[in-house]
């Protein structure tokens, strides 16, 4: 019954949207607290026009022993569309984990948290959109996290 279920949710996810706009794509992100780079990689995915469920990965170059990353749950709400700007709120959850690896034994963390930001996507073609944002994760990793980098339209 479970997998039944399971199943009849997907298949009605992916209806859902087959027809809306999706967007994968990658980039660089900035974290105040760490003070190091990483990677991104992210996609949206909307429900309406003005409305886009946004999951992220970042990975950040911490320096050895240390491991961190971060897995985000956002919501995208689109404020505008004046020309080539559009900007949006960020609101969402945050999963940390940071971890030490050293000859005197592995440690690991992992925090939850909450993100709250403003963000902003360039229309340059149909195809192609770079973006910024600036996300606040409220947790006890406490970090602001700026990002940037371009989404490809999946339809």
């Amino acid at each position: 019954m479970k997998k039944t279920t399971l199943c009849i949710i997907l298949c009605l996810f992916s209806v859902a949207f087959a027809h809306a706009q999706s967007r994968i794509g990658g980039g660089f992100a900035y974290g105040t607290e760490i003070e190091e780079f990483g990677i991104q990689v992210n996609g949206e995915f909307f429900l309406k026009d003005d409305l886009a469920i946004a999951p992220d990965f970042n990975y950040f170059f911490a320096e050895d022993p240390l491991n961190f990353w971060t897995i985000n749950a956002d919501v995208h709400y689109y404020f505008s569309e004046s020309g080539a700007v559009s900007l949006y709120g960020v609101g969402g959850f945050n999963l940390a984990t940071i971890s030490v690896d050293s000859s005197l034994g592995d440690d690991s963390t992992t925090e939850f948290g909450v993100n709250l930001g403003i963000g902003a996507n360039f229309d340059i073609n149909s195809s192609v959109t770079p973006f910024t944002q600036l996300k606040f994760v409220i947790s006890d990793f406490d970090q602001a996290v700026l990002a940037f980098g371009i989404r490809f339209t999946l339809n």
